[in-house]
């Protein structure tokens, strides 16, 4: 991805569209086709040269052109007929969302195999469901994993719709007539590109289109910020039912030799603000003056090559820190028993239901036997067994079975198979 973005790269694809131009141009007679000829084959740029001619004429494109001519010779004057600098720019820019779109792609993928490996590793260990931070109901950490497999697969589908969206090019002059150039010469550069042309632009291609990118890129960085802050929060002292990995000789930290801290949840939290902030900055973009201004470019500059190197970034970190990821069902089971069977309310209220009784009687049945088993006064089993409604409508073997588990493990299977995560 660094090197997607780096400005040999950059400057490749630059000498690409003028060059494939240029091509163009002359098989349809408009230039003499030793020219092009000469161009493809002597055509070479330097980077170091470029940037000082910059420092004269303040003008990046111009630098290039005039760094590649001195190379060429006579036939340089051919190059950039009848093209504006963000036909270069615009289509490179297209070159490199559509290449990162696929790098990123990979990356999903990569993560989406360490959440597979853990959700059928722990497809029925048993953990507390919490709604509010509070205790709910039982789930078990492959369905927690299962539903970030799902999540991510989402991501991987809006960058794969993203994909023909963002790759459009554009050679089409100044204002957006192809005035200068045949209109052939643009569909057959972005069709060598692998870019569709532009319907309509105006000096760019509009950039509701690089906004829609970015939102996708900061809508996926929140999403591993979610899963991130999710295992920052089970990896609480008080909680502990997961741990980032800690290596040997690692430190936590600088004062404290016992801390062993979520870091790397930490920092993919803190990047996902930036990505998130670039969306803003992307979506700012969108309103330009007339047929252009430049007001977008140096933002883009920043946003477009920090945005997809940090992302993908954060998807090898999410790999690594969900394989690594160290699990401790005896603590999920121990915080369980913490509620004393609380988590069967529900079920107990629902076979009350069952059994005739109108809901807020049996709701409030439920509750007098919660709140008491809530102040720490016995278990719930025990004080769902003592409430004379309840005993009078439910058998032990009845409530013993409302207050088990495998109720609600019952569709784990279904789920697995649906997300194709069955083996």
């Amino acid at each position: 991805m660094r090197a997607l973005w780096s400005d040999q790269r950059k400057y490749e694809i630059w000498l690409e569209i003028e060059t494939l131009a240029c091509e163009a141009m002359a098989r349809l007679g408009q230039i003499p086709i030793e020219d092009a000829r000469a161009i493809r084959k002597k055509a070479k740029f330097s980077i170091p040269e470029i940037l000082e001619i910059e420092k004269r004429t303040n003008h990046d494109v111009i630098a290039f052109l005039e760094n590649v001519a001195a190379s060429v010779g006579p036939a340089a004057r051919w190059m950039h007929q009848g093209l504006t600098s963000s036909d270069v720019l615009d289509t490179t820019l297209a070159v490199q969302m559509a290449s990162a779109c696929d790098l990123l792609v990979k990356g999903v993928d990569h993560a989406r195999a360490a959440v597979a490996g853990q959700a059928r590793a722990h497809k029925m260990t048993p953990m507390m469901g919490r709604s509010h931070g509070i205790h709910a109901e039982p789930v078990t950490f492959g369905l927690k994993m299962a539903l970030m497999y799902d999540e991510l697969g989402r991501l991987r589908e809006r960058l794969v719709q993203m994909r023909p969206r963002v790759a459009v090019g554009k050679l089409s002059g100044a204002v957006g007539t192809r005035a200068h150039l045949d209109p052939r010469v643009e569909e057959e550069v972005c069709d060598k590109l692998g870019l569709k042309p532009a319907t309509l632009s105006t000096q760019i291609v509009q950039r509701d289109r690089h906004a829609e990118f970015m939102t996708v890129l900061a809508l996926a960085a929140s999403s591993i910020d979610r899963w991130a802050t999710e295992f920052r929060h089970l990896q609480r002292t008080e909680v502990l039912e997961v741990e980032e990995y800690f290596a040997k000789g690692q430190k936590g930290s600088s004062a404290m030799p016992h801390k062993r801290n979520p870091i790397t949840g930490e920092r993919l939290s803190g990047l996902a603000r930036v990505i998130r902030g670039y969306a803003v900055t992307a979506m700012e973009n969108v309103a330009l003056w007339h047929e252009r201004d430049i007001s977008h470019s140096s933002a883009e500059r920043v946003i477009m090559p920090d945005g997809c190197i940090l992302l993908d970034y954060m998807l090898a970190l999410l790999a690594k820190l969900v394989t690594g990821l160290q699990v401790y069902p005896e603590n999920m089971r121990a915080n369980m028993d913490k509620s004393r069977g609380l988590f069967a309310s529900q079920s107990v209220l629902l076979k009350l239901t069952e059994k005739g009784f109108e809901r807020q009687a049996a709701y409030e049945a439920v509750q007098r036997a919660a709140l008491k088993t809530w102040a720490g006064d016995g278990e719930f089993l025990a004080n769902l067994s003592a409430e004379p409604e309840i005993a009078a409508a439910l058998s032990a073997p009845e409530l013993e079975d409302a207050c088990g588990l495998d109720r609600h493990f019952r569709h784990v299977d279904k789920v697995f198979r649906a997300l194709g995560l069955d083996e």
